[in-house]
C-alpha cells in the first residue's frame, strides 16, 4: 500500500509539473500556438482533437506517457445528466469500457469546463495502449458527446534506448544511451580517460559532430572540461531551451582541438516524454556581456571607464550566496589572496560585500589579527562595491553593483583591460551569522577572463536557468544523492575515551545533512566517525584525546576542543555579549582579565582527500565508510591535549562538542542517566537513505 501511494503521489506531481510547463509555454509561444516540435517537447505526443457531437465538447488530447493523457483547451458545457470521461476498449461507441477519474482523481459527474488544460491518469495501472477510444460519455443515455479514436499502432512517449557511444579516441565508450525525456539523457557506464585538452559533452546538428555545437554542462552543472570516467552512470540535461528534437548527435568532443572522441547519433522523432524543466531567461541591458560560470551562476558586466558594472545572477536558495573575484595569483585561479564580492539577499535587501581572502577558513582572529575570508573593512580596507539593485524571483537571485576599475583600496585587485586575468568563483550557504561558509560549487581548474575582448560579445555564452518541477526524475535523483549518510552515534557504556581528530566535512551528504548546519569545510572525527552523536552517562568520567592542531598562527588548522550548551561553537568568534549567554562546560578557562583561553589543545591529526580526488564528488559515495576509505591521514608528533569531563546533574540533557575557533565542526552529546534502548535512536532509520538511492538507480537504468 505504501508503495502504491508513493507512486500515485509522484505521478500526481508529474502531472502538475506538466500543466505548469504547458501554461508557461503557451504564454511564451506566438499567439498561443505550438509547432510540432513544441508539442512533442512540452506536451507529449499528439493523439487527436475531439469530434464534437453535443454539449460543446472540444479540445485536443496528447499522450504524456504510457498512463497519462493531457487535455488542452478542453471545453464541455456541463449539462449532461450522468457524464464522465470514458475509455472505450473498442472503437465502437458504447458501454464497453471504464470511467477515467477526472483531474482530481475523482469519479464525480463532470462539471463545466472552458478552455482548460489538465492531465488524466488511467485507473488501475491501465495503459493508453489498452484502449481504443476516449470520450466524454453519458452513462444514462449511453451517448458520447465527443470522442477521439486511438490508432492501433499508436506508441505513447517513453524513455528510448538508442545506440552506445562510438569509440574513436581516449577510450571513450558506454552502454546503450537512454533518452529519458525531451531534455534528459542517461549515459550508462561512461568511460573516458580524461586526457583531452578541453573536452566536453557536446551536441549539435548535422550528420556528424562539428565545431558548430553546444557545450552541455556535466552531471553536476559544471562547464569545465569533463573529468575522467570509468564505467560511471551519468545523467546530463540539455542547456537552456534546447531539446532532443533539435539535435542530431551527442559527442565527447574536444573544443580546442576540434576533435570528436566518440559520439552517438540521435534518431529523429523519438517520442519521449515531455521535459519537466521550466527555463527562465535572464535579461541584461543590451551592452552587457555575459559569462556562464556554472549552470547555476552567471556573470554579467559592462565596462564604463573608470568604472565597471556587474550583475551577478544565481539560481540558489534564500540562505545561499554567490561569490566571484580576481584570483590571488597571477598564474592560476587561487582563492588565497583573492579579492571577492559575496552577493546575496536578506529578505528584500540585497548585498554585494567586498571580501579579502587570506586563508581557506571563515574570518577569525589569529593573535589579534583577522584572517580567513574577511570583509575588507575588518582588515583595514573599505567596502568598494556600490550596490545598485537586487531582486529574487523564481528561485533566482540577481544583484547588481558598480566598482572602480582601479580601486584606491590597496587590498583590492585591478580589473585590467589590456590583458587576461585569472578569476575565482563559488556558491554556497550562508552561516548563522550571514557569513559565507565553505562553498558547494566552485571550479577545480583555472578560469581566465579578458574583460575587454569579451565585452559586448558574450550574450550567447549564457543560457536560461532551468527549474526542475516537482516530480521530475532527475530532481528526485538529486535529492536522494544529497540525502544524509546514515548518522553515526557512540552508544556504548564501555567506551570512556574518545579520540578527536580533524577531517573533511564531506559535501551535502556529510556534516551538513547530518547536523542541518553549514560547514567551514572541516569537522571533528570522533573515534574515526564523522561528527557522531555521543551518549554520556551522568556520574561517569570520560576523556577526550584532542588532535585538533596546536598552532595558533593557523587560521584554518587550530581547533581546541570545547563543550558548551549552544550548537555552533566558535566561541572565540563571538562578541563579549554573546559569549556571556553561552554556558561553558569544558575546554575553556578565563584569564584574570576575563578573556577566554582554550585548555584542550593538541597536535594536528588531519584526514584529507588524495591529490587525485575531486572533493566536489563527495556526494557520490553512498556511505561515510566508503568515503572515509579514500582519505589519507597524517599526524604531527606530540602528545594529545586531554579534555576530561564528568557530566553531573547540573548538565543539560543535550550539550555540544565543537571547536574553540570555528563554528559548526562538532555535534551533540546526549547526557543520560542510564544506558537503555529507549535513549538511542532507532537503528533501522539509519539505512533508509541507502535504500532510496538504490531504488532510484534501479528505476532509471532498468526499463
Amino acid at each position: 500500500m505504501a508503495s502504491s501511494s508513493s507512486s500515485s503521489s509522484n505521478r500526481a506531481a508529474v502531472h502538475l509539473a506538466i500543466l505548469v510547463l504547458v501554461l508557461a509555454a503557451r504564454a511564451t509561444s506566438t499567439h498561443g500556438q505550438f509547432n510540432d516540435e513544441d508539442d512533442e517537447d512540452k506536451r507529449g505526443k499528439f493523439i487527436a482533437t475531439f469530434q464534437t457531437y453535443h454539449h460543446q465538447v472540444s479540445g485536443s488530447v496528447y499522450a504524456v506517457d504510457a498512463y497519462t493523457l493531457l487535455l488542452t483547451d478542453f471545453s464541455y458545457d456541463g449539462k449532461g445528466a450522468d457524464t464522465f470521461f470514458w475509455a472505450g476498449t473498442t472503437t465502437l461507441s458504447g458501454p464497453q469500457g471504464f470511467i477515467v477519474p477526472d483531474e482530481y482523481g475523482k469519479t464525480n459527474v463532470l462539471a463545466r469546463y472552458h478552455n482548460k488544460d489538465f492531465t488524466l491518469t488511467l485507473p488501475d495501472g491501465k495503459k493508453i495502449s489498452d484502449i481504443k477510444r476516449f470520450a466524454v460519455y453519458d452513462l444514462s443515455t449511453q451517448q458520447a458527446y465527443g470522442d477521439i479514436t486511438i490508432a492501433e499502432e499508436f506508441d505513447p512517449p517513453a524513455p528510448r534506448r538508442i545506440a552506445q557511444l562510438s569509440t574513436l579516441q581516449h577510450n571513450v565508450s558506454s552502454e546503450s544511451i537512454v533518452v529519458l525525456d525531451a531534455k534528459t539523457i542517461s549515459i550508462p557506464a561512461l568511460t573516458y580517460d580524461g586526457l583531452g585538452e578541453d573536452t566536453h559533452f557536446f551536441v549539435g546538428q548535422g550528420s556528424r559532430p562539428s565545431p558548430n555545437g553546444v557545450i552541455v554542462p556535466d552531471e553536476h552543472g559544471y562547464l569545465d572540461p569533463i573529468r575522467a570516467y570509468k564505467g560511471v552512470d551519468v545523467v546530463i540535461v540539455l542547456p537552456g531551451d534546447l531539446t532532443i528534437s533539435k539535435i542530431n548527435w551527442l559527442s565527447i568532443y574536444d573544443v580546442k582541438s576540434k576533435t570528436n572522441y566518440g559520439y552517438v547519433s540521435i534518431p529523429e522523432k523519438l517520442s519521449v516524454p515531455p521535459s519537466l524543466i521550466k527555463v527562465h531567461q535572464i535579461e541584461s541591458p543590451e551592452k552587457y556581456s555575459c559569462i556562464q560560470l556554472h549552470k547555476k551562476f552567471q556573470l554579467h558586466y559592462d565596462i564604463n571607464a573608470p568604472s565597471i558594472n556587474f550583475k551577478l545572477v544565481g539560481q540558489m536558495d534564500e540562505n545561499d550566496y554567490m561569490a566571484w573575484g580576481v584570483s590571488g595569483s597571477d598564474e592560476r585561479s587561487q582563492m588565497e589572496g583573492a579579492d571577492l564580492t559575496v552577493a546575496y539577499m536578506d529578505d528584500t535587501l540585497g548585498y554585494a560585500v567586498d571580501y579579502n581572502v587570506t586563508a581557506k577558513a571563515p574570518c577569525t582572529k589569529v593573535l589579534g589579527q583577522y584572517k580567513g575570508v574577511c570583509k575588507d573593512e575588518l582588515v583595514g580596507g573599505q567596502q568598494s562595491n556600490q550596490l545598485s539593485e537586487a531582486s529574487r524571483r523564481n528561485g533566482i537571485t540577481s544583484v547588481s553593483y558598480r566598482r572602480a576599475l582601479i580601486s584606491p583600496d590597496p587590498g583590492d585587485k585591478e580589473f585590467p583591460l589590456n590583458s587576461s586575468v585569472y578569476i575565482v568563483w563559488a556558491m554556497g550557504r550562508l552561516d548563522e551569522r550571514r557569513e559565507p561558509s565553505f562553498h558547494e560549487y566552485y571550479p577545480k581548474g583555472n578560469v581566465k577572463l579578458n574583460f575587454k575582448s569579451d565585452s559586448g560579445t558574450a550574450k550567447s555564452n549564457c543560457m536560461g536557468f532551468q527549474q526542475e518541477q516537482e516530480g521530475a526524475g532527475l530532481l528526485r535523483l538529486q535529492q536522494q544523492r544529497s540525502a544524509a549518510w546514515p548518522k553515526s552515534m557512540i552508544f556504548d557504556r564501555s567506551v570512556r575515551t574518545f579520540r578527536a581528530t580533524i577531517g573533511p566535512a564531506a559535501g551535502r551528504r556529510g556534516y551538513q545533512a547530518i547536523t542541518g548546519q553549514t560547514t567551514m569545510g572541516l569537522a571533528w572525527y570522533i573515534n574515526g566517525l564523522l561528527a557522531p552523536e555521543l551518549y554520556l552517562r551522568r556520574g561517569l568520567t570520560y576523556s577526550f584525546q584532542v588532535f585538533g592542531g596546536n598552532n595558533p598562527h593557523s587560521a584554518e588548522l587550530y581547533h581546541p576542543l570545547i563543550i558548551t550548551d549552544e550548537p555552533h561553537g566558535g566561541f572565540d568568534r563571538l562578541s563579549d555579549l554573546t559569549q556571556s549567554g553561552v554556558r561553558v562546560l569544558a575546554g575553556i578557562e578565563f584569564t584574570r582579565r576575563g578573556r577566554p583561553r582554550p585548555t584542550a589543545v593538541g597536535p594536528l591529526c588531519l584526514s584529507k582527500h588524495r591529490e587525485d580526488r575531486d572533493r566536489r564528488l563527495d556526494d557520490e559515495f553512498p556511505t561515510f565508510q566508503k568515503f572515509n576509505r579514500t582519505l589519507i591521514s597524517s599526524c604531527e608528533p606530540g602528545e594529545p591535549g586531554i579534555l576530561e569531563i564528568t557530566p553531573n546533574s547540573t548538565w543539560p540533557d543535550v550539550v555540544y562538542y565543537n571547536s574553540f575557533t570555528h563554528a559548526n565542526m562538532g555535534w551533540k552529546i546526549q547526557v543520560i542517566d542510564a544506558y537503555s534502548k529507549s535513549n538511542a535512536a532507532p537503528s533501522a532509520s539509519l539505512n533508509y537513505p541507502i535504500v532510496l538511492v538504490s531504488l532510484m538507480f534501479f528505476t532509471i537504468f532498468n526499463f
